[in-house]
């Protein structure tokens, strides 16, 4: 003889309608809990920057660790900036690194984590970081000059050219990447080409100084 399985009794409407409040109250709560959290992650936010405004630095790291979350790229973004004011730079770094993680491709965290390692001198470190930005930013001029900057101070100076070269072709009146050019120009003894850039140094900032110094020395 053969055995029937149970099927299983559709839900009466009683059941389904109370199923469906419960479920109602329980995204009420929950948005409810996020909005308040969020409330809380605000005002600590908005204290930081008020105690950072009296280089109250300490304070301002403390109000924010109270509602840390390690998953929130604007926290350790700010911990990671608060931590370099305070001559924190081991954590400074560390919170730095946190945010590049969370946003791999974001150029903000990594100009951030250059800042610590700038002052611990690991100019290599800082090198490979502004090689990174500008494989997702190849036209970024702040990296650019940054980058012939620490070639030029190193005396590389054929390293340094084709990016500052780069940023006087996208800011052709900057008076700060036509100044270091020109110099560089100078070390690489281009002189035409040096000449050439601190007379438009002279026009950006007539007197120039800097600029006054390297055209005696071509003549």
């Amino acid at each position: 003889m053969e055995i029937l399985a149970k099927q299983p009794r559709p839900k009466t409407n009683w059941i389904l309608k109370t199923e469906i409040l419960v479920l109602a109250f329980l995204i009420a709560l929950l948005t409810a809990f996020n909005a308040q959290a969020q409330d809380k992650v605000t005002e600590a936010f908005r204290e930081s920057y008020s105690l950072e405004k009296s280089q109250n630095f300490n304070a301002a790291i403390d109000k924010l660790m109270a509602v840390y979350q390690a998953d929130s790229y604007e926290l350790n973004l700010r911990l990671g900036w608060l931590h370099y004011q305070a001559s924190k730079l081991d954590q400074a770094t560390g919170y730095y690194n946190k945010a590049v993680a969370l946003k791999p491709y974001a150029i903000e965290p990594k100009l951030g984590l250059v800042l610590p390692l700038s002052v611990q001198g690991k100019w290599d470190e800082i090198l490979d970081i502004y090689r990174q930005i500008l494989q997702t930013d190849p036209q970024n001029s702040l990296v650019n000059y940054r980058v012939g900057l620490i070639y030029y101070n190193r005396a590389d100076f054929a390293k340094a050219d084709p990016f500052l070269e780069k940023v006087v072709n996208l800011y052709p009146f900057d008076y700060d990447g036509l100044l270091l050019l020109a110099w560089n120009k100078l070390s690489l003894q281009k002189s035409r080409e040096a000449k050439v850039l601190f007379q438009k140094v002279l026009l950006n900032n007539p007197g120039d100084e800097s600029a006054l110094e390297g055209l005696k020395l071509i003549k």
